[in-house]
């Protein structure tokens, strides 16, 4: 009984250490803390949060694209967000996330769910594949959007479904096709993110729903009256 006590507690602490070496590493720096939107980030934001928020995204991204076990993700130590005096909104490269703190100074309304939303969406080009620099970019976006927008963080501007010009239009627009898609097949995006791990190809579409895309646009659009 002493000898399967000492194997049994042998193997949990094997177990704990296979865990602990996949765990993903946060850091928060805030490189504009003397700025308007660098106060503003740590007033009504804050790096706890935002800690919080990178490790509650991944989990959920995972989620998303039905990736249970470590094996099946994206190889990833560390994820590092920086609040940065720079232009635009937000950016994502090399496993770290760039924020823009005149965007966090300037943005009327909430702005700690609109961080939160930009994280999500951010935090799924980290961890998304992109068919090996061969997918188009406004897939890549869109699934990103469609990332923040099943986490409940799209924002009120965004399109409606079934606007838009083009499936690959990107961001919004493509987020609301590829949640019809999705709503064709459950677990869509799943399956063509994990097919974008190779390469890319517009058959995708076809190879998972039975559509080509430009049809399956034509049937969204159809849908909405648009």
């Amino acid at each position: 009984m002493a000898q399967n006590s000492i194997f049994l507690l042998s193997l949990l602490i094997t177990v704990a250490g296979l865990h602990a070496a996949h765990a993903v590493d946060y850091t928060v720096t805030n490189n504009a803390a003397s700025s308007a939107g660098g106060i503003r980030f740590n007033n009504d934001i804050g790096a706890d949060y935002s800690l919080q928020t990178l490790a509650s995204a991944a989990d959920f991204i995972w989620k998303v694209f039905q990736q249970s076990a470590d094996a099946d993700r994206k190889s990833v130590a560390k994820v590092s967000l920086f609040i940065d005096n720079m232009d635009g909104v937000a950016y994502a490269s090399n496993n770290e996330i760039h924020v823009s703190a005149s965007y966090i100074a300037g943005y009327s309304g909430d702005v700690k769910k609109e961080i939160t939303g930009v994280l999500y969406h951010e935090s799924t080009h980290i961890w998304q594949w992109n068919g090996n620099g061969q997918a188009p970019g406004g897939l890549i976006e869109g699934i990103a959007d469609f990332v923040r927008l099943k986490a409940g963080y799209a924002p009120s501007h965004w399109v409606k479904p079934g606007q838009g010009d083009r499936w690959d239009q990107g961001y919004d627009v493509t987020a609301r096709f590829l949640d019809y898609c999705n709503s064709l097949k459950a677990g869509f995006v799943a399956e063509l993110n994990n097919k974008l791990k190779t390469g890319y190809s517009v058959n995708y579409f076809a190879d998972i729903l039975g559509k080509n895309v430009n049809q399956l646009w034509a049937d969204y659009k159809a849908k909405y009256g648009k």
